[in-house]
C-alpha cells in the first residue's frame, strides 16, 4: 500500500491520448510484491492494493483510469446523437400492472424520462389515480430507489425499502397508508429483505452495523431477523433468530397473508435452501424445520386453511408443486400436488383460489390454471413467444398480467379466469415500428455436441452476406434463465443492421437442475464453450464474422465475457465485461462472495478445485503482448455485489498485457451500485456509453 500511495503523483500525470486509430496511453498503475500460495502454487497479485476502494490511491487511479475513458468516448463521432435516440426512444410512459391491497389498486408509472417510477393508488380502475410514494423526493439526483413495499394486514400502514447509490444495503421507512405520513419507525443495515408484517409490526433481517470505510467490502456475517413493533426504537427490536454456528448464511423472513405462519429461509450454503416454520396462532410456538437438504429449494407460495403450498426441486429436477400440513410440517410428510413435468416449471402462485402456474419450452413462458387439488383447468394462450408475470392475490376475483418479447413491450392483460379470456388493459406508446424487426430461435451445437438455444433478433430483409454487426449476450449462471424481453436500448443497434442475440447457456435453468449443475463447478467451462460455439455458428453461418461481434455480459455474465475474451480473443472485436466476477480465487473474501461457491466452488476446496478456476479465471488468464479485443469494462463505486476491485484489477492487467492494437478502457460510475436502482439519466448515459463504444469498434456508421 505505501508503495502504492507513493506513486499516486504518477498516475495523476499520465499522458493521455484519445483520437481514433492512435495508440492509447493509459495510467500508470503501480504494483505491489503481494503474492498467495495455494497448495504449494504461488500467485502474484501485483494489483491487490486496489482492493482498498476507500483509499486516496485508489481514488486517483479511478480518476485517472475515467479521465482518458471519457475522453475516447466523447470523441465518438455520433455519440450525442445515440443519446438523443436512446432518450426519445425511452420517454414514453411506462405502467405496471395494477395490483390491489386492501380494496384499492397501485400501479407503477414512469412518465418517460423520469429517475425512478411513482406508486400511484386508485379507488377503482376507473378512479383518478393519486401519487402515494415518490421516490424521486427521496434525492436530488435519483440515486435512492425504491425496492419493496409491503402493507400491514389491516391495511393501515406501509413499510417500504429503499437503496441509496445501488448499494445492497436497505433502510426501511414506515407511512400512514391513509394519510401518506411518514412514522418515526427507521431500520438501517437491513440486506436482502423486505418487511414482512404480522400485527403492529413487522420481521426483517439486518446485519451488526459495519465497519466505517468497509461498508461496500468487508464479508457480510451474523445475519439475523428482528421483530419491530412500530413505535418503538431500532435497538429495542426483538432478535427472532439467528445462528452462530453459521455466520455466512442468509436468514430472511415471511408472513402467510392470514398470518397463521412465520416462514424462515436459511440459505448459503448449496444450490437451495432449509425451510423453517413457527405456527403463529399457538403461543410459545417451536420454531419447526420442515426442509433442510441445501441441495434442493423449497418456497412456500400460499397458505390456505392448514394447507401449505411449496415451490420446490425436491426429487423433481424440472419442479413440482407439494403440500404440507401446518399441524405436521416436516418434508417427510409433504404431499405431491403438481407432479414434475416434461417443461420446466418456473413460477407458481395463487390467484383468485386457483394455481398460476408458469412453465418454460425452449425459454419462453407459457402460462396454465390449475385448482387447489392440483387438476389443470386451462392453458391461458398468450400473445406469442415471450415473458409473462402474473398479478394477483388468493382471493382476488380478476387478475392482470405483463407480457413482453424481443420486439413486442411490456403491456398488460385483464384476465377473465372463468372464461379463460383476456384483454389489452393498456399498452406502451414506444416511438419504433415493431413490425420492422424479427425474432428467430436456433439451435446449434456446442463443443461436446448439447444443443443450445439462442434467440436472434434483427431487421427485416436482413442478408447473410457475413457482415452483419452482432451483440452477443449471455450470463449462463446461479439457475437463472433468460427469457425473451424487450429494451429500448437495443433499438438503436437494430435500426442500424446490427443483430441482437441472447444465448440460453448452460447453467441457467432454462430445462431445469441438469441444465444448472452442467455449467457450474468442474463443469463451468461448458459455459465458455455454449458461448463460443455461439458465435462460431453465426460465423459458420454467414449472419456475421470475427470483426463484427461484440460480447457483453453482467455480474456472472462479466466473468463469462471475460473468460472467453481470455481464451479466444481473435474470435471477437469486442467484449463488454460489466460488473464482472474477474478474480475467482478471491471473490469469496468479499462481501457476500462466498454464496457463490454452490456455483462456482473456492479456490480454498482443493488443489484441483484451485486449478480449475485459475484456468479460467479472467484475471490469471491475461497474457503480456496478445491482441484482445477493444474492451470496455464497467463497474460502480457502490457495488457491495460484485465488488469494484474485480474489474478495476482486471482493466489495470488488461491494459498492461493488451498488445496496444484495441482500446482498453474501464469505466466506473459514481453513487451507483451492481445495476438495480441506476436513475435513468445514469442508465442513459451508460447505454450511450456501451452502444457507442461497440458501434464505434465494430466500425458500423449508424444515422441518427
Amino acid at each position: 500500500m505505501k508503495k502504492a500511495t507513493l506513486l499516486l503523483i504518477g498516475i495523476m500525470a499520465t499522458a493521455i491520448s484519445c483520437a481514433q486509430q492512435k495508440v492509447l496511453t493509459y495510467p500508470s498503475t503501480p504494483k505491489v510484491d503481494t503474492v498467495d500460495t495455494y497448495f504449494g502454487t504461488k500467485v502474484a497479485d501485483p494489483y491487490r492494493w486496489l482492493e482498498n476502494d476507500t483509499s486516496a490511491a485508489t481514488a486517483a487511479w479511478v480518476k485517472a483510469e475515467n479521465k482518458i475513458t471519457n475522453s475516447y468516448l466523447e470523441q465518438i463521432p455520433f455519440r450525442k446523437g445515440l443519446l438523443k435516440r436512446l432518450t426519445e426512444l425511452a420517454n414514453y410512459e411506462k405502467i405496471g400492472a395494477p395490483f390491489k391491497k386492501h380494496g384499492k389498486y397501485y400501479f407503477y408509472k414512469n412518465n418517460g424520462l423520469q429517475n425512478q417510477s411513482v406508486l400511484y393508488v386508485q379507488d377503482s380502475l376507473k378512479g383518478e389515480a393519486r401519487v402515494f410514494l415518490d421516490p424521486n423526493q427521496l434525492s436530488t439526483d435519483g440515486t435512492v430507489a425504491l425496492t419493496s413495499l409491503s402493507f400491514s394486514h389491516d391495511g393501515k400502514y406501509a413499510a417500504y425499502t429503499v437503496s441509496r447509490s445501488g448499494s445492497d444495503w436497505r433502510e426501511i421507512f414506515v407511512m400512514d397508508a391513509v394519510t401518506g405520513n411518514l412514522l418515526d419507525d427507521h431500520i438501517t443495515w437491513a440486506k436482502f429483505t423486505g418487511a414482512s408484517w404480522k400485527g403492529d409490526g413487522f420481521y426483517y433481517s439486518a446485519y451488526d452495523a459495519p465497519v466505517k470505510g468497509k461498508e461496500f467490502s468487508n464479508v457480510n456475517e451474523f445475519h439475523k431477523i428482528y421483530y419491530h413493533k412500530l413505535g418503538e426504537s431500532q435497538e429495542k427490536d426483538e432478535l427472532v433468530y439467528e445462528n452462530k454456528a453459521y455466520p455466512k448464511r442468509f436468514y430472511t423472513s415471511d408472513v402467510s397473508e392470514d398470518e397463521k405462519v412465520l416462514f424462515i429461509n436459511e440459505s448459503g450454503e448449496g444450490r437451495g435452501n432449509a425451510l423453517f416454520m413457527k405456527n403463529l396462532t399457538k403461543e410459545n410456538a417451536p420454531i419447526v424445520q420442515m426442509a433442510s437438504d441445501f441441495n434442493f429449494e423449497y418456497s412456500p407460495i400460499e397458505v390456505i386453511g392448514d394447507n401449505i403450498y411449496l415451490y420446490t426441486n425436491y426429487g423433481a429436477p424440472k419442479n413440482k408443486i407439494m403440500v404440507a400440513d401446518i399441524n405436521n410440517p416436516e418434508l417427510k410428510s409433504w404431499k405431491d400436488l403438481v407432479p414434475e413435468a416434461e417443461q420446466v416449471l418456473s413460477g407458481a402462485q395463487v390467484i383468485g383460489g386457483k394455481l398460476f402456474l408458469t412453465y418454460d419450452k425452449d425459454a419462453s413462458n407459457h402460462a396454465y390454471v390449475f385448482d387447489l387439488n392440483g387438476k389443470e383447468l386451462q392453458e391461458i394462450k398468450l400473445p406469442s413467444l415471450g415473458s409473462v408475470g402474473f398479478s394477483g392475490d388468493k382471493d382476488d376475483k380478476e387478475c392482470f398480467f405483463n407480457f413482453t418479447s424481443f420486439t413486442i413491450p411490456g403491456a398488460t392483460y385483464r384476465y377473465d379466469v372463468d372464461q379463460n379470456t383476456y384483454k389489452l388493459f393498456r399498452a406502451p406508446n414506444v416511438k419504433f415500428n415493431s413490425s420492422d424487426f424479427v425474432t428467430e430461435q436456433i439451435f446449434f451445437p456446442s463443443k461436446d455436441g448439447v444443443k443450445v438455444p439462442m434467440f436472434l433478433t434483427y431487421k427485416k430483409g436482413l442478408k447473410r452476406d457475413g457482415k452483419n454487426p452482432v451483440f452477443l449476450y449471455g450470463y449462463g449462471g446461479f439457475n437463472i434463465s433468460l427469457y425473451p424481453a424487450f429494451s429500448t436500448a437495443r433499438i438503436p443497434f437494430l435500426e442500424n443492421g446490427g443483430i441482437y442475440v441472447q444465448v440460453n447457456l448452460r447453467g441457467g435453468s432454462e430445462y431445469g437442475e441438469a441444465w444448472h449443475i452442467a455449467g457450474t463447478k468442474m463443469q463451468k467451462q461448458n459455459v465458455f464453450n455454449d458461448f463460443i460455439a455461439a458465435a462460431e455458428y453465426l460465423i459458420d453461418q454467414k449472419y456475421t464474422n470475427s470483426k463484427k461481434i461484440a460480447i457483453v455480459g453482467g455480474s456472472n455474465g462479466g466473468l463469462l465475457v471475460g473468460a472467453c475474451m481470455t481464451q479466444r480473443p481473435e474470435l471477437f472485436q469486442v467484449a463488454i465485461p460489466q460488473v464482472g466476477v474477474m478474480d475467482m480465487l478471491r471473490y469469496h473474501k468479499f462481501t457476500i462472495g462466498w454464496n457463490w461457491a454452490s456455483d462456482y466452488g473456492t479456490s480454498e476446496d482443493s488443489k484441483e478445485m484451485f486449478d480449475y478456476l485459475k484456468g479460467y479465471s479472467p484475471l490469471h488468464n491475461l497474457k503480456k503482448g496478445t491482441k484482445y479485443p477493444a474492451t470496455l469494462v464497467t463497474t460502480a463505486d457502490h457495488d457491495d455485489r460484485v465488488v469494484p476491485a474485480h474489474s478495476f484489477k482486471f482493466a489495470a492487467t488488461l491494459q498492461e498485457c493488451n498488445d496496444g492494437t484495441n482500446a482498453t478502457l474501464i469505466r466506473i460510475d459514481s453513487k451507483a451500485g451492481h445495476g438495480a436502482g441506476k436513475p435513468m439519466t445514469k442508465v442513459l448515459e451508460e447505454q450511450a456509453s456501451i452502444y457507442g463504444f461497440i458501434m464505434y469498434n465494430l466500425k458500423m456508421n449508424p444515422k441518427f
